[in-house]
């Protein structure tokens, strides 16, 4: 049974990731926001993982990004796959904790799961978010006999503004302007399955180009999320949109991908265009639409348990 500070601690967690996710695409179809309680993991399952937190993997300058990692402890000496798990909060906010039970739940089926960090929109625009994500992998790789993973089977799944950079992760395997300088260059940051959840993989979408600028955020306000991460709109830097949208860089030999969306998301995280130029190419692909659940759908019990389900599922028959 948690105590009085872990409950509060997991509370206020549970709250800030809904706060996070939830906003970040605002074109979510309209219906009852579903009730039920929120998620948790039982004590008996986390009592079953090693963890490691606070680890660096990215060095720009002074600035550290860090990980947290877990794996199963009945697992120690043998070498698994592993999985990067990529927040959400619409590339401005959001935090690694807003994954931990993801990577917990996915590190009790086989796996090492890692939660990871990365720099914010208001700190950097794009690229900088999916060269920390590759370099979170490179990193994984370089440490893969110290953590125990098997550097040829790495995945990735992440919520929203994360799916987003999971999908690209996923299709933009040597893109050298994506790689950056985060370290370990002489690893690849190429993965071997994804799950991308609530995620945009095309942003020629008529949604997504219909954003227009808006005057700067004031502090403490919402910014324009697009607008911020891309450093303008589309009609502005339409080259940067290219650039940041995953189907732009499928081609064949890229790895599966198992979209996951809420019911009441909006069409969009379907990757209907991403799915079907995926079949044309003869890559796996997948598509799970949740009964009754919205876009930051992880936040409910019922929900995060389908979604382990499927996203476990799916990375056994890839990953292992």
């Amino acid at each position: 049974m948690l105590g009085f500070g872990m409950k509060s601690q997991f509370f206020a967690i549970t709250f800030c990731f809904l706060m996070v996710v939830a906003p970040v695409f605002s074109q979510q179809k309209k219906g009852k926001h579903p009730d039920g309680p929120p998620t948790s993991i039982p004590q008996e399952l986390l009592d079953r993982l090693e963890e490691k937190k606070d680890v660096v993997y990215a060095k720009y300058g002074d600035r550290e990004l860090a990980l947290d990692w877990y794996r199963p402890k009945n697992a120690a000496g043998k070498k698994l796959p592993a999985i990067v798990c990529i927040h959400g909060g619409g590339w401005w906010q959001g935090s690694r904790l807003s994954h931990a039970r993801l990577a917990q739940a996915l590190a009790d089926k086989g796996f090492v799961a890692a939660t990871i960090s990365y720099r914010l929109s208001g700190e950097a625009k794009f690229p900088a978010q999916i060269q920390d994500c590759k370099a979170a992998v490179r990193y994984l790789r370089a440490h893969a006999d110290e953590m125990g993973i098997q550097s040829d089977k790495i995945g990735a799944i992440g919520l929203s503004a994360g799916g987003h950079l999971t999908a690209l992760l996923a299709s933009s395997g040597g893109v050298a302007e994506l790689e950056g300088e985060g370290g370990n260059p002489d690893q690849s940051s190429v993965i071997q399955a994804a799950v991308p959840m609530g995620a945009q993989a095309d942003f020629t979408y008529d949604h997504i180009q219909a954003v227009k600028n808006t005057p700067p955020a004031k502090p403490g306000e919402k910014p324009n999320l697009w607008t911020q991460f891309m450093g303008g709109a589309p009609a502005d830097v339409p080259a940067q949109y290219k650039l940041a949208s995953p189907i732009t860089h499928l081609n064949a030999g890229d790895p599966p991908c198992h979209f996951i969306a809420g019911e009441l998301d909006n069409d969009g995280t379907r990757a209907a265009t991403f799915r079907t130029k995926s079949k044309a190419l003869g890559i796996p692909e997948k598509l799970t639409i949740i009964p009754g659940a919205p876009h930051a759908f992880p936040g409910r019990q019922k929900f995060f348990d389908q979604m382990i389900l499927e996203a476990s599922a799916w990375f056994e028959t890839h990953l292992k």
